[in-house]
């Protein structure tokens, strides 16, 4: 009697490595190594006590190379968007607490720096944060201010030669941990962004507790009390909503492809618990409404890593629209967190437990749903692109 073949992993049905160039490969390989070999066997016990070493962490993802990785010079790697992308989905797949101290850290505070700041600021701290020897922050959504950034209330006026800025930033990654932060306010001249060094006076950042989400990552409110800052504070490069809007764009390309991380470790582990358990002397596997769930995800996280790697390609080529990454994020989010809860129901009372990742990637995935712009928000987005015709307010 013929032995059945062997199982495929999932995306090996849809050949993506042969998408993906030598050096790329190499890159994701040596993050997933690190996932298995340090963040595994700790993220269940972070993820219950809702802590995070985010210190240590960041000096060996400095050592890893990922902070800033795809951004030039300053100590920065220099890589792909593409093998940006794949590392954010080898660190999701860890947990999206993990990707988000990354995604923060280069993505938005780094690349706002790199991208709109002044020579003296990038020297002063790109080098540093590219190490993981200091962490940043980013201040944008506000407590009544998330989808409509422009409404912000927090206010920076001159003094003189100096800027003083008052107002209350709200879920606010790394930002109890940071050492800079990056913050947006109004001006009398358009919004304008500061490098805000974190021991400056009237600065403080409480860690918000008691989350059911995210829990293995640091989140922060950012109170700002007459925080006065030198001029060269600014960032001289940009002023209005174009800047911090160009900054999210960079953070919801690597969540394009980092969702799919959480949504293939949430399969994966479904396919082998379903190989294990036993149900009426069968397999769970061998069931064909168990086999309807794992090819309908297989197909949904296929299709999302084929749309991740073409915006890579055109990330890649400088011809990546933000319409196009709200597409990615949109499509990859909702189907990684269906992926998710679907997997779960496989699972079933194991499911819950953070004995497996299967429960703990759904949860966080809800927050991901939600930051770096809503489902409505790129539905928007999308809409907009396709009409021609603006449907925010």
């Amino acid at each position: 009697m013929a032995r059945p073949p062997a199982p495929t992993a999932p995306l090996e049905l849809f050949g993506t490595d042969a998408l993906i160039g030598e050096e790329d490969r190499a890159i994701r390989d040596t993050v997933r190594r690190f996932v298995e070999d340090r963040i595994r066997p700790e993220i269940g016990e972070w993820y219950d006590t809702g802590s995070l070493p985010a210190r240590d962490l960041a000096k060996e993802l400095g050592q890893l190379g990922v902070l800033g990785m795809h951004l030039e010079g300053y100590g920065c790697a220099g890589t792909s968007g593409t093998a940006y992308g794949l590392a954010c989905m080898e660190l999701e797949a860890g947990d999206s607490g993990l990707r988000s101290l990354v995604s923060v850290q280069g993505s938005l505070a780094m690349f706002a720096i790199w991208k709109h700041g002044s020579e003296e600021q990038k020297q002063e701290w790109l080098p540093r944060m590219a190490a993981g020897e200091a962490i940043g922050c980013f201040g944008l959504t506000e407590p009544d201010f998330g989808s409509n950034p422009a409404g912000m209330r927090t206010r920076a006026r001159r003094d003189g030669d100096d800027w003083v800025l008052t107002g209350n930033k709200m879920w606010i990654t790394n930002g109890s941990v940071a050492d800079v932060a990056v913050v947006w306010a109004q001006t009398d001249d358009r919004i304008r962004g500061f490098v805000v060094p974190t021991d400056t006076p009237g600065f403080s950042a409480p860690e918000i507790k008691r989350k059911l989400s995210l829990r293995a990552s640091v989140t922060s409110e950012l109170v700002l009390d007459e925080v006065r800052l030198p001029g060269s504070a600014v960032l001289p490069e940009v002023a209005g909503l174009s800047g911090p809007l160009s900054c999210l764009n960079e953070a919801r390309y690597g969540i394009v492809f980092g969702a799919l991380g959480a949504a293939r470790d949430c399969l994966e582990t479904t396919i082998r618990y379903a190989q294990d358990r036993q149900i009426f002397d069968r397999s769970l596997a061998s069931y064909q409404l168990t086999q309807a769930k794992l090819a309908d995800m297989t197909l949904e996280l296929g299709k999302g890593m084929l749309l991740a790697l073409h915006l890579g390609r055109l990330k890649d080529e400088e011809r990546l629209a933000p319409e196009q990454v709200s597409l990615g994020k949109l499509n990859n989010v909702r189907e990684a967190i269906a992926i998710a809860r679907e997997c779960r129901t496989i699972l079933g009372a194991a499911g819950i437990t953070t004995e497996y990742p299967v429960m703990r990637h759904a949860n966080n995935l809800e927050s991901v749903l939600t930051y770096e712009g809503t489902s409505e928000v790129h539905q928007l987005v999308i809409g907009k692109a396709v009409t021609g015709e603006a449907a925010f307010r």
